[in-house]
């Protein structure tokens, strides 16, 4: 996907006869995607900033408040409606200060005011949109609202909505503000609670929170039971964890059924790789066809987890389908990971619409592969003519490769290595169509995650190019996303800006520390302890224990945020108890412990009312309850560990507490010192050998293959 996407061109229906836009507003001065998608409304768009609220309280006008981002479908529908159309424009432009916000830029933002829509009106979502008076309080909120009223069945538009408020504001402005502070406490009190430090949370909420999802688990389909279905919904790598601790069967078999269903459906892309965000039925079948870099990140994971576990050759190659994908379409010329393509792509009858990119129907198909290969297709991904989505067919696995290749007289063999000649012409077809478009901005902490999923790919499927890219990302953001020693959350085009926010640091220190694990290499090591405390300083609850989203100095919003929850994306909180035990293990220091132990008292209450609601949490408890091993890999000096015994026996094993060291006999005194558990451990005789630890005792130091196998068992 190199091609120039319509990112460059003016998003608006409203142009001279120079093809030129009638509007700019200053969201042109933007680097957001998102943003610059709206600087040529009619509407004329402020960006968030005191200057906007300035200019509210100066000229006595509500703010309109838009929140979304620029792969989200029905915030293109509802710019189309309403913000492309004059005569809403008019009146908004006339009556409000109009402001958008990216939520992926300003997740804080966005947090404060989703939990105000859902304090209101029971329910959230994207675009969100929001009724502000000046000082940056709501006093009425939605999400999507369509232009008139009457339109999709609404018994009040856009339009009409606008109108009533300015009402309310003028007419009922002593009750709006009786109620600003009442509303500013429940806010922080949902973003922030304050709870007992209370004991932490024991093994028995494992149990709790696998019988949970028993109770709600699609033992047909995977996943949970319903629709709509977000692979985040289901717990997968706690629940591997857990199964394979208890030995219950059941747990395993729903992993592998949701693992398998997704994997089968239309949620993967299955020419180009790589996954669509979610389902919009409980099959599978139907996607809402945007890809977020995040759920790349976070499904790649969970599928080169089960390849280890279970050893189901179809999960590495869904994991290597992926990370393929990224490295291919998804990957600045610099090394930095983008953030997302539409669900919208254009027809070749120049109608922009969902899913058109992804899907095919059956002539389309012909003209590209020969007549074998073409009847393989159709048979393999169930395509018919009528087709299964608006006229076309979205590929999904309607029966076994075996059965498909018996039926063709192919064998097996013959019928996979089709299967990958076909992927290649298809791919190569369809990119030739108008491109989705990509959102290019860099996010540190989405980039954390790839780069994570990038070094544990290079473990599990021993490709050492995901290593490579995995190091090239990180050095990518240690050059080019800080400012004055802190991270930032945002790069595009050259330039890094917004303050980093707590995920952005637990996701970047994540993978620093997988990266010096899985290489040796001191200087991830030395960042990741360099970011840390930055956290401690800026973010860390000192008192009550947890971090908060935002720094000590970042702006002051009506609320400031501790998560706590596991969503779309695993909480900060959830990431850095992991991050916090890894650096007691690696360094012997109990004062990150203690730190890790703050956060899990500080949320105790929590998880063991709502253990679901803290998937990520859940394994980082697990770690905490779990043996934790130890193992120093000594080798001797200059020696490669890639092509080392013990080296890829440590990388075939299913071992998600272990911390590794990796050393040589040559190392410098500095990491002997910065690492105590390395110290006097040294490849003996000229070979490599193995220190198996737990808590500082240690194992039999071993080069013997065997006897490493027998040591490992234990754990």
């Amino acid at each position: 996907m190199k091609k120039e996407n319509s990112l460059q061109k003016p998003r608006t229906r409203h142009l001279d006869s120079k093809g030129q836009p009638l509007f700019t507003n200053p969201l042109s001065l933007e680097k957001s995607p998102y943003l610059l998608q709206h600087s040529h409304n009619p509407v004329h768009w402020h960006p968030w900033g005191e200057s906007a609220f300035e200019k509210a309280k100066k000229e006595n006008r509500p703010i309109l408040l838009s929140i979304g981002y620029s792969t989200c479908h029905w915030c293109h529908v509802m710019e189309e409606e309403s913000f492309e159309d004059l005569e809403i424009a008019e009146y908004i432009n006339q009556h409000y200060v109009a402001v958008k916000v990216d939520k992926e830029e300003r997740p804080d933002i966005d947090s404060i005011y989703m939990h105000s829509v859902q304090m209101m009106t029971g329910h959230g979502g994207w675009p969100l949109t929001l009724w502000l008076t000046p000082d940056k309080t709501p006093f009425y909120g939605g999400t999507y609202f369509p232009p008139h009223t009457g339109n999709r069945g609404a018994s009040i538009g856009f339009l009409s909505l606008l109108k009533e408020l300015i009402k309310v504001f003028n007419e009922k402005r002593e009750e709006i503000s009786k109620e600003r502070v009442p509303l500013q406490e429940a806010i922080q009190k949902a973003l922030c609670p304050d709870l007992p430090s209370d004991q932490m949370a024991g093994p028995e909420v494992f149990q709790t929170a696998c019988q949970q999802i028993k109770e709600r688990w699609d033992l047909f389909y995977g996943g949970i039971r319903g629709a709509p279905k977000f692979p985040s919904s289901f717990p997968f790598r706690f629940l591997i964890r857990s199964g394979m601790k208890t030995k219950d069967k059941s747990v395993l078999q729903a992993v592998r059924i949701f693992l398998t269903g997704m994997q089968r459906g239309g949620l993967q892309d299955h020419v180009g790789g790589g996954f669509h965000r979610y389902s919009t039925d409980e099959k599978w079948l139907v996607p809402h066809f945007e890809k977020m870099l995040y759920d790349q990140a976070l499904l790649s994971v969970a599928y080169l987890e089960a390849f280890q576990f279970f050893s189901e050759k179809s999960y590495g190659r869904t994991a290597q389908d992926i990370l393929d994908y990224v490295m291919r379409d998804m990957t600045s010329p610099g090394g930095g990971f983008y953030s997302a393509t539409d669900a919208d792509s254009l027809s070749p009858e120049g109608k922009m619409g969902e899913g058109y990119y992804f899907t095919w129907t059956p002539e389309e198909v012909d003209q590209v592969l020969d007549e074998k290969s073409s009847a393989f297709i159709k048979e393999y991904y169930g395509m018919t003519k009528e087709g299964n989505f608006e006229g076309r067919n979205i590929f999904f696995i309607s029966g076994e490769l075996e059965t498909v290749a018996k039926k063709l007289s192919l064998s097996v063999p013959e019928a996979d290595q089709l299967l990958e000649t076909c992927w290649k012409k298809l791919y190569q077809a369809r990119q030739k169509r108008p491109l989705p478009l990509r959102d290019e901005k860099v996010l540190s902490g989405w980039n954390g995650l790839m780069i994570s999923a990038f070094v544990y790919g290079f473990v599990v499927l021993n490709e050492k190019k995901y290593l490579e890219q995995g190091e090239k990302t990180a050095q990518f953001i240690l050059d080019h996303m800080f400012k004055k020693g802190r991270l930032c959350r945002s790069w595009k085009e050259g330039t890094a800006y917004g303050s980093a926010y707590l995920d952005d640091y637990t996701f970047f220190i994540a993978a620093l520390l997988d990266l010096f694990e899985w290489t040796g290499n001191i200087k991830w090591f030395k960042e990741a302890v360099r970011l840390d405390q930055v956290l401690e300083t800026e973010y860390e609850d000192q008192e009550k224990g947890g971090f908060f989203m935002t720094a000590h100095d970042h702006e002051k919003l009506i609320a400031r945020e501790k998560p706590f929850y596991d969503g779309a994306e695993p909480s900060g909180n959830s990431v850095m108890v992991s991050n916090l035990l890894r650096f007691s293990q690696l360094t012997g220091k109990s004062s990150y412990k203690q730190r890790a132990e703050k956060v899990l008292k500080a949320f105790s209450s929590l998880v063991k009312n709502s253990p679901l609601s803290f998937s990520e949490l859940l394994v980082s408890l697990d770690r905490y309850h779990s043996r934790t091993p130890e193992i120093v890999l000594a080798l001797p000096k200059n020696q490669d560990p890639h092509s080392d015994p013990l080296f890829k026996e440590l990388k075939k094993r299913y071992l998600p507490h272990k911390t590794l060291f990796l050393t040589f006999d040559s190392e410098e005194e500095e990491k002997q010192k910065l690492l105590p558990p390395l110290q006097q451990k040294t490849a003996l005789k000229g070979k490599t050998t193995v220190y198996i630890c737990e808590e500082g005792a240690c194992h039999f130091p071993t080069s013997d293959l065997t006897e490493m196998k027998k040591q490992l068992e234990e754990f």
